[in-house]
């Protein structure tokens, strides 16, 4: 374990990161250590995980060199990346504590950050300094350690709520880590990212999943899904996501989930009152305020 962080580029210092370990080896977890491979700045690999073959996977494509246990992983590593869904971060860091590297810095891939941090203190007691809050802002539907992507997190978004007992040293091992990977490191509050992210990630999914339900519980779902064309599609393409991920974030996320929803329910009713009253010009003007809008989205 080293006390003092290598230079950026591998050299006589080593690599970044000695030993890292990625609790999840999957679309983030196996993402985070291909692109740190690739970019020659980790050592050693170690997977942890639930899943003896999963891991046994990730060792033949190269993500991880050995699998080892929560405790292990703890006492060896010099980065530890929890890409678990949020509800069983309490546990797992609670296994790690007792066997804490003083050295060691954690931080996590977790959609919501609030109840993360809170679930951490818990966990933590006075070795929450160790623990960095973050939150890539990447992803795609597929899971496992196939859907590992080096490139995943090449100009996206990473975003740090940091702590105040975060050290400047912890601070910078996991913003230096993430920018090997190729992302743009911001920081923010936790709550300001919770309300944000509810708004603009965590309440797409449900709404699509929302949608999904109903049309795959339908009498004649067979006719309408054969029938769906790219709208459908493009839609509905994010209801595949992990439903035990999502129904942990919902739920980690609950107020500001909720105050999203009874905006959305807002806008909902007047389209519904407008197409009842057949109100051709209220239904314009919502139709013109989302098309605008959609078509000058910065990201597009």
């Amino acid at each position: 374990m080293n006390d003092e962080l290598p230079s950026s580029d591998q050299g006589a210092a080593g690599p970044l990161i000695p030993v890292l370990a990625v609790v999840g080896v999957g679309l983030i977890g196996g993402s985070f250590a291909a692109a740190l491979r690739e970019a020659g700045q980790v050592g050693r690999v170690l997977g942890v995980g639930r899943n003896a073959q999963s891991l046994a996977r990730a060792v033949e494509l190269g993500l991880i060199d050995e699998a080892a246990s929560a405790e292990e992983a703890a006492a060896r590593a010099d980065l530890v990346l929890l890409a678990t869904p949020v509800g069983g971060l309490k546990d797992v860091l609670s296994r790690m504590r007792p066997r804490l590297a003083a050295g060691a810095v954690l931080t996590d891939a977790g959609s919501t950050k609030a109840e993360v941090v809170e679930a951490a203190r818990d966990a933590l007691g006075d070795r929450i300094g160790q623990f960095v809050p973050g939150h890539p802002i990447a992803g795609a539907e597929r899971t496992g350690p196939e859907a590992a992507d080096a490139s995943l997190y090449r100009k996206r978004s990473i975003i740090l709520t940091p702590l105040p007992e975060n050290s400047d040293r912890s601070l910078d091992l996991v913003r230096r880590a993430w920018q090997a990977c190729g992302a743009d490191v911001i920081d923010m509050d936790a709550d300001a990212h919770d309300r944000v992210l509810a708004s603009v990630s965590h309440l797409p999914h449900l709404l699509s999943a929302v949608y999904m339900e109903q049309v795959a519980t339908a009498a004649d779902a067979d006719t309408r899904l054969d029938l769906a064309g790219s709208g459908f599609r493009d839609f509905t393409r994010i209801a595949a996501g992990s439903p035990e991920m999502w129904r942990d974030i919902f739920l980690s996320n609950r107020d500001a989930m909720l105050a999203e929803l009874a905006e959305v329910r807002g806008v909902l009713d007047r389209a519904e009152r407008a197409i009842a009253d057949g109100d051709g010009e209220t239904l314009l003007r919502l139709l013109d305020t989302a098309a605008r809008a959609r078509r000058n989205w910065r990201k597009e």
